[in-house]
């Protein structure tokens, strides 16, 4: 499979929120249309609908996830397992998977915690899907 990274930072370059990035990037691996990808990703943007809770593209990697592994109760474990360990990578190479964190508009970030441009958070999670998800 060729990478497609670049096309997710290039979606949010050109007007997709964080989340839609990501997760239309790689819809159509899962069988799902651009269009409903578009809207299904559209509230958690901005860390859910702008209000800086779990980054967006961490959002978006999770959906990912539960197309990969499946949506009932039999697959539940390895959806959370496989989120948890992605939101992990995350968070090892970010320092938060908290928007407002990643942003550096929360108080109490950590010694020398730097914030990145939203293209380094959509360009780390579509890395986690194809490695974790397409990849395996």
């Amino acid at each position: 499979m060729e990478s497609r990274v670049e096309e997710a930072v290039d979606r949010f370059r050109n007007g997709c929120n964080c989340a839609q990035s990501v997760f239309v990037t790689y819809a159509d691996h899962f069988g799902l249309d651009r269009e409903v990808a578009l809207k299904l990703a559209a509230p958690f943007g901005g860390g859910l609908a702008g209000m800086r809770q779990v980054c967006g593209t961490v959002s978006a990697m999770s959906m990912l996830a539960g197309l990969y592994n499946g949506g009932d109760k039999d697959t539940r474990k390895a959806n959370y397992d496989t989120v948890k360990r992605m939101a992990e990578k995350f968070r090892t190479e970010h320092g938060s998977i908290r928007c407002g964190q990643l942003l550096g508009l929360e108080p109490g970030l950590p010694e020398g915690f730097m914030k990145k441009p939203c293209t380094e958070y959509v360009r780390t999670c579509a890395m986690l899907v194809e490695e974790h998800l397409l990849n395996e």
